[in-house]
């Protein structure tokens, strides 16, 4: 083998494992440390700061855990302090009015579980409205505006984010 051959060889095996391995860890789900300066929410606060289409996780006066979301699109956006109600693993799901309306085809109730499920693998859902913190089975949604008001999580991060939030939690969404 030449040297010339060989050196083209190791830049291509190189070039080649190094498009794998950005794109192996750009499809990885993680949850993001970050700073948080000026805010001034208690640990253990979520805040979804919807132009950002991103959730924190407050920990403490100076540091959250960050994850991409998506958010409602427009005319579905909204702001506001409300709590976690409820926690579900592959909760079944029934479409509120709003979307039966806009999609009459619909069924009534999808199966925790099902690949159709718009909830992925858990939901905490939010009081006082129909609105909930959800996984997905359409990663590729997130980090859009794409829901009737819900905040759509990958179901790495929400599986991340549920075993750190109890009931009760509080959730502030900001535009």
């Amino acid at each position: 083998m030449s040297m010339k051959f060989a050196v083209a060889l190791a830049a291509t095996a190189a070039v080649t494992l190094g498009a794998v391995v950005l794109t192996s860890q750009a499809a990885e789900a993680r949850p993001e440390m970050v700073g948080m300066h000026g805010d001034t929410y208690s640990p253990g606060t979520i805040v979804v700061k919807t132009n950002e289409r991103r959730l924190y996780l407050i920990l403490d006066s100076g540091h959250a855990m960050r994850y991409p979301v998506g958010v409602g699109k427009s005319g579905k956006q909204w702001a506001g302090t409300t709590k976690i109600d409820g926690k579900y693993r592959y909760p079944a799901w029934s479409p509120p009015a709003e979307v039966k309306r806009d999609r009459p085809s619909i069924p009534n109730v999808i199966a925790g579980g099902s690949p159709h499920n718009p909830m992925g693998v858990a939901a905490m859902t939010l009081a006082g409205g129909e609105y909930a913190i959800h996984g997905t089975n359409v990663p590729g949604s997130v980090g859009g505006f794409v829901s009737y008001g819900c905040i759509r999580m990958l179901n790495t991060d929400i599986t991340d984010l549920y075993s750190r939030v109890e009931v009760g939690t509080t959730v502030v969404v900001t535009r």
